[in-house]
């Protein structure tokens, strides 16, 4: 069967990655990819923009694909799962429709449905006037979440530690024209998160994960799409896997569908473990998660192609049990000088198949091939490199020696990925690394620290690229 994929993330490259080892794939197409799938085997890059549904459209049926994968929340929010099953029928597509996408689209819509569902989630209210949400918030205690009710490209959340940071982050979600906001409150415990595949009626759960959202090391400074993850989280146990599964996701997947929603895709819960052991969701988000991805996937045994055909076809209740590889991943990005601000683009990437010697899987994100064929930079998150270990401490020590043969211009990477949980007894592992040691569990506390600011770009023309949280 061919598959198309739509997105050029190191999460699109780490699916097509994937389902080229299911046995039933021959061919995967990537609209329209970076240079990690126009140079992977078995793989084709196709030069259109994912809002070009028609387009798409059009290839998949020229080309006789079978299966479409949609990877960013973009294209789904704007409709193209409605759009493809509408134009041509016969081709089954992952991901839910505009409908089902408002579960991330919209955080006031997601709030009503859990509301519904009973499912525990932060309390909220919703403005939609400035000075309204002002005299709100002076009554309120901080720490305090400020979020907008829409797709910000990952820049819609703002966890406020003091009263000015609070007013300044309303403020600009206004000015940036966002109809509707919410004020949230600030919620102690751990965080998690739990990407699960569902056919509409019921849910099948990957390993749960946890990123680091922060750009520095710390988790302090800016909010990115992602700088690190690590999979699975050793502290999530059987026990609460399946509280998740019975009271978060299994009773959205109902809500939906009393809502006459079939859900088809992926249910990413972003979740808070309380103090008291509780989960309370945080967001959700209507498809694979990046770098969570990257790490789940290299992990997983079953063929990736017969798990999605399942979901689009209504038969996850009839799929065997999933199979995994034992042991434990680590994923750390690698971002251009100045991510998550303005960032160049165009710097060469060397060192990619020295890294790969070393044993490590590399998923790029921001990056495209020239002329000359060589891996030129174009995005702020660069690439991510993949380490399996048979424990984290193995899959840390891994991923960062892939890390440390690449290169370009500006490279920067956090070195704390998974360092708050590694044991004392592989201290060792981290200063050979020059991994940072923190505290065994991860902090209940908000962060507030000043941020550590990476390298940034020097002497950046006035054109530049602005933000970019692909």
């Amino acid at each position: 069967m061919k598959v198309l994929v739509v997105g050029n993330g190191g999460r699109e490259h780490a699916i097509a990655w994937k389902l080229l080892q299911s046995p039933k794939v021959e061919k995967v197409f990537c609209i329209p990819g970076n240079g990690g799938t126009a140079t992977l085997p078995g793989c084709q890059n196709i030069s259109l923009q994912v809002d070009d549904f028609e387009g798409i459209a059009n290839i998949a049926s020229v080309q006789g694909v079978a299966l479409v994968v949609v990877g960013p929340e973009v294209p789904l929010a704007g409709g193209i799962v409605d759009y493809l099953r509408y134009r041509h029928g016969h081709i089954a597509v992952f991901g839910p429709t505009r409908e089902g996408a408002q579960i991330e689209s919209s955080k006031l819509w997601a709030k009503e449905l859990m509301h519904q569902a009973g499912v525990r989630t932060a309390k909220a209210i919703e403005f939609t006037e400035l000075e309204a949400a002002l005299n709100y918030l002076e009554q309120q205690p901080l720490p305090i979440v400020i979020k907008a009710d829409g797709l910000a490209a990952g820049k819609g959340v703002t966890v406020a530690a003091t009263l000015p940071e609070a007013v300044g982050a309303i403020q600009a979600l206004f000015k940036q024209r966002f109809p509707k906001i919410l004020i949230e409150e600030f919620i102690v415990g751990k965080e998690v998160s739990i990407l699960a595949l569902t056919d509409g009626s019921i849910v099948r759960p990957l390993l749960p994960a946890c990123d680091h959202k922060r750009i520095g090391e710390g988790d302090t400074g800016e909010n990115t799409g992602g700088m690190g993850v690590y999979a699975p989280a050793p502290w999530v146990t059987p026990d609460l896997m399946a509280r998740i599964e019975s009271e978060v996701l299994q009773p959205t997947v109902n809500a939906l569908r009393e809502q006459g929603i079939t859900y088809q895709g992926m249910l990413y819960a972003g979740l808070m473990i309380t103090e008291t052991g509780e989960p309370l969701v945080l967001e959700f988000n209507c498809r694979f998660g990046d770098p969570e991805t990257q790490a789940i996937l290299p992990l997983l045994a079953t063929p990736l192609a017969d798990l999605l055909i399942a979901c689009t076809g209504g038969n996850l209740a009839k799929f065997p049990v999933l199979e995994w590889l034992p042991g434990a991943a680590v994923c750390v990005v690698a971002s251009a000088a100045g991510y998550p601000g303005k960032f160049p683009r165009g710097d060469e990437i060397t060192g990619l198949q020295e890294a790969k010697e070393k044993g490590v899987q590399v998923f790029q994100a921001g990056t495209i091939l020239n002329h000359q064929k060589k891996l030129l930079t174009d995005g702020g998150r660069v690439l991510s490199v993949t380490g399996l270990g048979v424990n984290l401490a193995e899959a840390i020590e891994q991923a960062y020696a892939g890390l440390a043969a690449i290169n370009f211009p500006g490279m920067y990477y956090r070195r704390d990925i998974a360092g708050r949980i590694i044991p004392k007894e592989v201290d060792e592992v981290s200063e050979a690394n020059n991994i940072p040691q923190f505290d065994l569990e991860p902090n209940l506390e908000p962060n507030l620290q000043i941020p550590i600011v990476p390298p940034q770009a020097e002497s950046l023309p006035e054109n530049a690229p602005q933000t970019d949280f692909t």
